[in-house]
């Protein structure tokens, strides 16, 4: 790790103006922690730290939705048609944080609320990113990720754009930084990613303040270490094994635990190369924020290979349960479940299915592993569609590689107490190519296919019981995830570039509009000056413009990232 001297400098003045109670605007751990007393705004990337992403503002509702229109768009980034971005703007008091592509940094003057008028720019200077998921703020500092060359954590300060401290990591150089980190009391939590790449990866903690860093632990552990074990084989698989950190956690004052999902094991495909289950890869991982100790962990497929990595959010809520009020996490899998378990052990309440699943007969409610799950195995069978014989004739599995629910957000609703769960409907075949699991060739260890269109769906379901209540089909993917809000509605966004309201309770849709380009990042809300606006960005990433390959109507779209801002 390296912090920058003159960034030291720079980052001791800055904690003397930390402390300053002139700073009046300063994003202090008590404002973090009661985010939900500033509802006006969005302070970071899932809103509040319990990964909701519900918003209380109810000036834009079931009512007037049908009234909402553009704002004002803000052009973002340098390459026409060739940017894109993943990003949740934060909002402060009418100014949105925002990064590109590129990992620059946009701050942005919406206060008038008819014009976004850019305030400044950071550019890390880096080449351009296939994922940026946005930034966080501390204190009078915005926290963002510069992912290449090397990987580095930036804290700008947020009044003037000035960098204030910068941290490489060269011993970990191919690693890249792709989620909004999360500030927790005077830490920065941040999750490594690249894993796909035969990468090693890792979560850590930065001093806030100087970037210094405070503790890593490897998602994948080193021969020795628990859980090494089940790494079996001689090829070494533990060293580039994938377990990436690449959407941001939540975290639980009152225990004071953060958790965070870990990606698939590497090569994706072959568990030929890697026999075992591979901890402590497509996992929720809780860990204490302090120390980096693990706390508890849950594996939802042991010796993956079909890329159900568990990224996505895992969503606190409070719920009763036979009578009996509980503290609960809620996960829509990527793997076509909807898993409930417990905040204090990660002992599963429920796992129940939200879309067609073949890749397992089910899951043990009580264990909440695959009913077909055998411990005796290194290699799994599961239901028998993990094309394990070279040359056999190609088996087709739902979920397909993608999810499911894959990084973009599910929300949840405390008012309907709905889980909204944006999810890939089609399915995929999936061979092993036992040739690519090297820097060489790729570490894929096979390949996906479909002649299928890509579409989605808006499920609705309940999280205490796995029941899906309403399940809407649409007709493209669904790359953003959903948003719901105070005013009963739920908005998400569509690769053929529409934004769309749907009522909570009946998913009617009640209102949409097509800007041509196509989305890949969440929308949010925010308020200023007494009115309520919705934001997103659109410039979907490669990855998801592939999904487009059976969508001959789309088939020329070209795509620009722009910040569009809605309102009444």
């Amino acid at each position: 790790m390296r912090i920058h001297k003159s960034s030291l400098r720079n980052a001791m003045l800055a904690a003397t103006m930390l402390a300053s109670p002139a700073l009046a605007a300063d994003v202090t751990p008590e404002r973090l922690l009661n985010a939900d007393k500033e509802p006006q705004n969005w302070l970071m990337n899932h809103r509040t730290y319990d990964g909701q992403r519900f918003s209380p503002l109810a000036r834009i509702n079931r009512d007037n939705v049908k009234n909402l229109k553009l704002a004002y768009a803000v052009p973002l980034g340098g390459g026409a048609g060739n940017e894109f971005t993943n990003a949740t703007p934060l909002a402060e008091d009418g100014f949105l944080y925002v990064t590109d592509s590129w990992g620059v940094l946009y701050k942005i003057d919406g206060t008038s609320g008819d014009v976004g008028r850019i305030v400044w720019r950071m550019d890390p200077k880096q080449q351009r990113q296939l994922r940026n998921r946005g930034a966080a703020l501390w204190g009078n500092l915005v926290i963002t990720g510069a992912g290449i060359s090397p990987p580095r954590i930036i804290a700008t300060n947020k009044e003037n754009g000035q960098v204030v401290w910068e941290t490489s990591f060269p011993d970990t150089p191919d690693v890249t930084f792709t989620s909004a980190a999360l500030a927790i009391k005077d830490k920065i939590m941040i999750g490594a990613a690249n894993g796909d790449q035969g990468v090693r990866d890792w979560i850590g903690a930065l001093d806030a303040a100087t970037g210094k860093l405070v503790w890593r632990k490897f998602t994948v552990p080193a021969p020795g270490e628990p859980g090494s074990e089940t790494w079996k084989g001689n090829t070494n698989a533990w060293q580039t094994g994938g377990g990436a950190v690449w959407v941001t956690g939540t975290y639980d004052p009152a225990t004071n635990q953060t958790i965070w999902g870990t990606g698939n094991p590497v090569p994706m495909f072959d568990p030929f190369y890697r026999p075992g289950d591979n901890l402590y890869t497509n996992s929720a991982i809780s860990y204490d924020p302090d120390t980096g100790k693990m706390n508890w962990y849950f594996q939802f497929t042991p010796g993956d290979m079909w890329d159900y990595d568990e990224v996505g959010t895992h969503i606190l809520i409070d719920g009763t349960i036979a009578g009996e009020p509980r503290k609960l996490i809620t996960h829509s899998a990527r793997n076509g479940f909807l898993y409930t378990y417990e905040r204090s052990n990660g002992q599963p309440v429920l796992a129940k299915p939200y879309m067609q699943v073949n890749w397992t007969k089910g899951i043990d409610q009580k264990t909440g592993k695959p009913l077909d799950y055998d411990p005796a195995k290194d290699i799994q069978t599961y239901a028998g569609v993990g094309n394990l014989v070279p040359g056999e004739p190609l088996k087709r599995v739902c979920p397909s590689q993608a999810g499911g629910n894959n990084y973009w957000p599910s929300s949840y609703s405390p008012k309907t107490k709905l889980l909204y769960i944006p999810a890939l409907s089609n399915c995929v075949t999936v061979t092993i190519d036992r040739e690519k699991h090297n820097a060489q060739r790729g570490w894929n260890g096979g390949l996906s296919q479909t002649a299928e269109r890509w579409e989605s769906d808006l499920t609705a379901a309940d999280p205490l019981t796995g029941e899906v209540k309403k399940s809407v089909h649409l007709r493209y993917p669904n790359y953003s995830g959903t948003l719901a809000t105070g005013g009963g509605l739920v908005f998400l966004a569509l690769l053929d570039g529409t934004v769309a309201a749907y009522d909570d309770t009946t998913l009617d849709e009640l209102w949409k509009i097509n800007v041509g380009s196509g989305f890949s990042a969440p929308p949010m809300t925010f308020e200023v000056n007494g009115k309520q606006y919705v934001a997103i960005v659109s410039g979907p990433s490669p990855v998801a413009k592939g999904r487009l390959v059976n969508t001959p109507e789309l088939k020329e779209q070209r795509n620009a990232l722009v910040l569009y801002v809605f309102g009444l």
